[in-house]
């Protein structure tokens, strides 16, 4: 059999000259082609933004902002959404005298020594402590953010503001609505669910962690400001029961409720930071 060759294009398209390069698809794939400006790019779009030019995320790795599509629902899940559904199970065993309140009691018993140390530990909530503490780290980034150019440099500050003005909003009407009485040595009085020093903390350094994320260098530094910011907490918490100022379900309420606020500001700073870089 004889081979014989195909023809270039459709029948009744066949030249005597050689075919010719076709500027649609192959020269689209040459540098320089007209329209492209980078190989592999077929239409006058811009090249695509390199990775390492890419803004970073809140958490500091290179990549889209805000986070691609799927981590936000998965974090909000488990941070968001658990910590509400167990808040719900808790409040609804306190107002029900349910028997999620022998077992709290229990722990309560076994866990209670008042010293100098646990009581150190529960002041680290208190709000002339924590809010000053917050205060600073919100002018700290409102001026970074100001100097670097950075546009709505006001907006971060002012939702960490607005979260931590939600922690009383929150836990003085349930305080009312709950009236749970106290542990055995604390003064027989109601209002103990949940624990305000455990919101206020939990918001007020989670806050300041959140707003100084973005300005750290370092996967290393911002491991580390995160385990401060557990280790503070856990120890206002650990103080707290340890001391008998709050029951232990007190305290878990108070991280549930204070983990939705934050998951909610994290979602949006992760969508409020901008695209293009800060201005020089």
């Amino acid at each position: 059999m004889r081979d014989t060759r195909r023809p270039q294009g459709t029948v009744g398209d066949i030249r005597p000259w050689p075919p010719q390069l076709r500027p649609g698809r192959a020269l689209a794939h040459t540098t320089g082609a007209s329209g492209s400006g980078s190989p592999h790019r077929s239409d006058s779009r811009p090249p695509q933004t390199p990775r390492g030019a890419r803004p970073s995320d809140l958490i500091g790795r290179p990549g889209t902002t805000p986070p691609v599509p799927g981590r936000p629902a998965s974090f909000f899940l488990l941070f968001g959404l658990l910590p509400a559904l167990l808040f719900a199970l808790i409040t609804w065993q306190v107002v029900a005298d349910g028997p999620l309140l022998r077992v709290d009691e229990r722990v309560s018993r076994a866990l209670v020594s008042p010293d100098r140390f646990s009581d150190g530990l529960s002041d680290l909530g208190d709000v002339r402590l924590a809010i000053p503490v917050l205060a600073a780290v919100l002018a700290y980034v409102a001026w970074r953010a100001l100097h670097s150019g950075t546009d709505r440099w006001w907006l971060p500050p002012t939702a960490a503001v607005l979260v931590m003005a939600l922690v009383p909003a929150l836990v003085i009407p349930l305080k009312e609505l709950t009236a749970r009485h106290g542990t055995p040595i604390m003064p027989p009085s109601v209002g103990y669910y949940p624990s305000g020093h455990t919101a206020t903390a939990a918001v007020a350094y989670g806050c300041a962690t959140l707003l100084l994320l973005p300005w750290l260098r370092t996967a290393y530094a911002r491991r580390e400001l995160l385990i401060a910011c557990a280790a503070v907490n856990l120890g206002v918490g650990f103080g707290l029961i340890r001391h008998g100022y709050h029951w232990p379900l007190d305290v878990v309420a108070s991280w549930c409720l204070g983990a939705v606020l934050l998951s909610s500001l994290w979602l949006f700073l992760g969508r409020e930071t901008p695209d293009e870089e800060p201005k020089q």
